[in-house]
C-alpha cells in the first residue's frame, strides 16, 4: 500500500485515535470524496485492517486478519459495487441494485466476531475503482439501506467513495461523516488534443457558439470525453497563469473552469454527451 501515514497524517491520526478507544469511537457511515478514488479505497482498507487487527496493531502486523485484508480476501470486509458481491440471481450490470441491498441487510442479521466493513464504490470496465454517483448508486437502493445506515449492527462500518459530495444523494451525505481525500497523483497538464479547438475561444462571438460546440463534440468522438474535459481545463489553467494581472479575464477563466467541472459531473451521471457539450459551449460564451 502507499504511505498513507505520510500522505494523510491527519486522517490516519484521527482514525487511529478513534479505533484505539475501547469503544472503537468512529462513525458508522464515512464518506470520502476527491479525485483519487483508489487512495480513498486504500484508506478504507487500512481502517478496516486497524479495526480487525488481532496482532501487535502496527502497520506491518502479519496477523491473519491483517494478511486477509491486504490480500482483499477478508470474509467481513466487502467491496460493494455494480460488479462485486451481487446475489447469484442478480443480473444487473450498471448499478448497485436493490437485490444487493436486500442481501446486505440479510447478511448483517447474522452476528460476526469480526468488525464488518462495507466499501461502496463503482468499477470501470477494467476493474479500476471509481466513484459513486446517482446513476450507479440510485435513490431506491440507497433508501432501502437508510435504516441500516442509521442503526447498523454493532461493529459495522460503511464507507462511500465518490468524486464530489454533489454526486451523492443528500440522504447519504446527511447520514455520513465526510472527509476530503486530496490527490497526490502527478497532475497531467497536457492539452494537445484540444489546443486547436479551444484556441481563441475567449474572443469568439455568440454566433460562433455552434462552431465551438461542434469542435468539442467531434473531439469526444475520437477521444474519451473525460480526457477531453480534463485537457480543456488544463488549457484554461495555462490561460489563467498568463492573465493573473487581468482581474476581469481571470474571473472569466475561473468561471469557465467551473463550467467544465460541471460538465465532468454530468458525464459521471451518464448524461447524453451531446447535451453536456451543448450546455458547456453556451456557458463558455457567457
Amino acid at each position: 500500500m502507499p504511505s498513507l501515514d505520510k500522505n494523510y497524517p491527519f486522517l490516519m491520526k484521527y482514525f487511529s485515535k478513534g479505533i484505539q478507544n475501547p469503544d472503537k469511537n468512529i462513525a458508522h457511515c464515512i464518506l470520502f470524496y476527491g479525485t483519487d478514488i483508489q487512495a480513498q479505497y486504500n484508506l478504507a482498507l487500512e481502517i478496516a485492517r486497524m479495526l480487525n487487527c488481532t496482532g501487535d496493531h502496527t502497520p506491518e502486523c502479519s496477523c491473519l486478519n491483517c494478511r486477509w485484508i491486504r490480500e482483499n480476501s477478508h470474509p467481513a470486509v466487502m467491496t460493494i459495487s455494480k460488479v462485486d458481491n451481487k446475489p447469484a440471481n442478480d443480473d444487473s450490470k450498471q448499478v448497485i441494485s436493490i437485490d444487493q441491498a436486500r442481501m446486505i441487510k440479510n447478511d448483517l442479521l447474522v452476528s460476526s466476531d469480526y468488525h464488518r466493513v462495507l466499501i461502496f464504490c463503482d468499477k470501470d470496465k477494467d476493474g479500476n475503482v471509481c466513484g459513486l454517483n446517482e446513476t450507479n448508486f440510485q435513490e431506491p437502493t440507497a433508501n432501502a439501506l437508510l435504516k441500516t445506515f442509521e442503526e447498523p449492527p454493532s461493529k459495522t462500518t460503511f464507507f462511500f467513495l465518490t468524486n464530489d459530495k454533489t454526486d451523492m444523494i443528500s440522504t447519504i451525505v446527511s447520514r455520513a461523516q465526510c472527509f476530503f481525500v486530496p490527490s497526490f497523483k502527478e497532475e497531467d497538464r497536457d492539452f494537445s488534443i484540444v489546443k486547436e479547438t479551444m484556441a481563441g475561444y475567449l474572443s469568439l462571438e455568440r454566433n460562433q457558439v455552434l462552431d465551438l460546440n461542434d469542435g468539442i463534440l467531434n473531439l469526444t468522438k475520437d477521444n474519451e470525453a473525460s480526457i477531453v474535459f480534463n485537457q480543456i481545463q488544463n488549457y484554461m489553467t495555462e490561460l489563467l497563469k498568463s492573465n493573473l494581472e487581468n482581474r476581469g479575464l481571470k474571473m472569466k477563466i475561473l468561471h469557465d473552469i467551473n463550467s467544465v467541472e460541471k460538465a465532468k459531473r454530468e458525464l459521471r451521471l451518464n448524461m447524453n454527451i451531446q447535451t453536456i457539450v451543448e450546455n458547456l459551449s453556451f456557458e463558455l460564451m457567457l
